[in-house]
């Protein structure tokens, strides 16, 4: 299937997993595709698939993501080395929590492109660097991500399957089906009239410093990630032995949650406005371009938007291909263009502030 092909770079190893699951083959006389999938929409993302292979733009450019690894280390080196040098007064701690802020986010871009594979052409490197970057430098668990972030992809905005919209409806009331649905039901967990005020104070600052600090522990010792857990308990060491050499118990505190919340803020105003502006409803069983589509838009391109999004602008293409890097994104989103054109589908791509905009 489709999902099968895009989320694979090694088809034949993961293949021979296949096996033991295979019950039978269809009858001739029976159809290869439902009948709630659009059979050409199916077969034009197959051709065009083809191509893309043919032009090569599922293959990494390594010195690209050396730089953007490169970039991350000096930033995080650069957030200590300004209350060495500067010391621990008010504006050398907050220069020093920006600039490691920064360093944290752009290395959450750098673990999402590790975790779909599209650094380098061997898996395990992939997952060795993922581990090193997800649960070294940031420490969180690359699998936790990983379980989690993949059924994102396989089925966005599809309630009780996409776990990234499991907020609703206990926080949020997502969706213009679902808040009808509340509505008629007469069920509020929430008061959801006034969830545009709330969001701004709840999940952007929240998120990171505790929901996401629990659950990934939580994960990893309950599924038994060893490895992932140790790992994680190195970012922690380093972290406390270094800034703590320089501030004070209270303020080394402040210094941790403070950036966990600009990390979060960030991170989560860029992850939503690609899907929570899109249809959120059931799983209707679509094929998988419908399925990415009807949950995807775009952010217009430049440099800035590129590097504050991790080509997340490219949210349409990054869905259809996971395993593309994402500096060839550009690329293929005119091809993109014309598919959508063809059969009438929209493809949404917005300024980034109007983005923003609509998330709320």
């Amino acid at each position: 299937q489709d999902a099968f092909v895009a989320f694979h770079v090694d088809k034949v190893l993961v293949s021979k997993y296949l096996k033991s699951l295979q019950i039978g083959e269809l009858a001739p006389d029976q159809p290869s595709i439902e009948p709630t999938k659009n059979k050409m929409l199916v077969k034009d993302f197959r051709e065009l698939r083809a191509t893309v292979e043919k032009m090569g733009l599922l293959k990494p450019n390594q010195l690209f993501f050396f730089l953007h690894l490169a970039h991350i280390l000096l930033l995080d080196a650069a957030a200590w080395l300004i209350l060495f040098y500067f010391g621990t007064s008010l504006m050398p701690f907050i220069v020093s929590l920006v600039v490691l802020t920064i360093s944290q986010v752009q290395a959450s871009w750098l673990q999402h492109d590790l975790g779909h594979l599209s650094v380098f052409r061997k898996t395990k490197w992939n997952h060795l660097l993922h581990k090193f970057v997800m649960c070294h430098l940031i420490g969180a668990s690359a699998k936790w991500w990983t379980l989690l972030h993949s059924r994102h992809h396989a089925k966005p905005n599809c309630f009780q399957k996409d776990p990234d919209i499991d907020m609703h409806p206990f926080l949020f009331t997502l969706g213009k089906k679902f808040s009808v649905e509340l509505g008629i039901k007469k069920k509020k967990y929430m008061p959801y009239n006034h969830q545009h005020k709330y969001f701004f104070f709840t999940l952007p600052p929240l998120l990171f410093p505790t929901y996401f600090h629990c659950h990934t522990f939580y994960i990893a010792y309950t599924k038994r990630y060893w490895v992932d857990l140790a790992w994680m308990l190195t970012f922690y060491i380093r972290f406390f032995f270094t800034y703590g050499s320089l501030l004070e118990t209270k303020s080394l505190l402040a210094y941790y949650f403070i950036f966990r919340m600009l990390e979060s803020s960030w991170f989560v105003w860029v992850s939503q406005m690609n899907h929570i502006p899109m249809d959120i409803y059931y799983d209707n069983n679509l094929d998988w371009v419908s399925t990415q589509l009807q949950a995807t838009c775009n952010v217009e391109q430049s440099l800035f938007n590129d590097w504050f999004t991790g080509h997340l602008n490219f949210q349409i293409e990054h869905h259809l291909f996971p395993t593309m890097p994402r500096h060839n994104y550009w690329k293929v989103a005119p091809l993109v263009k014309s598919l959508c054109a063809k059969h009438g589908i929209e493809y949404q791509c917005k300024p980034l502030l109007t983005a923003f905009a609509d998330i709320v």
